[in-house]
């Protein structure tokens, strides 16, 4: 993945490259010297947002797998009903 760096101007006169530049990596885009934008694939962006994830995905969680998670033994006690 590359990352490419286009100023604002050339931005404006030329976005079919822009465009195709986002399908090889991010395309920042520069306002007088300094990052202001950074346009994406579409594809790109899903897997930064999780928007296609798959429910079983998001469950496996495989960076989950060092934490140490212990719970306590529940307690449930009844308590009478008051139907007044």
């Amino acid at each position: 993945m590359s990352i490419t760096t286009i100023s604002s101007r050339e931005f404006n006169q030329d976005t079919s490259s822009a465009k195709k530049a986002a399908c090889q990596g991010p395309v920042i885009i520069t306002d007088r010297g300094k990052p202001a934008h950074v346009l994406l694939s579409i594809e790109d962006y899903q897997k930064l947002t999780g928007v296609n994830a798959s429910i079983v995905d998001l469950l496996m969680m495989p960076e989950a797998a060092d934490i140490e998670f212990e719970t306590e033994r529940a307690v449930i006690t009844h308590r009478p009903v008051d139907l007044s």
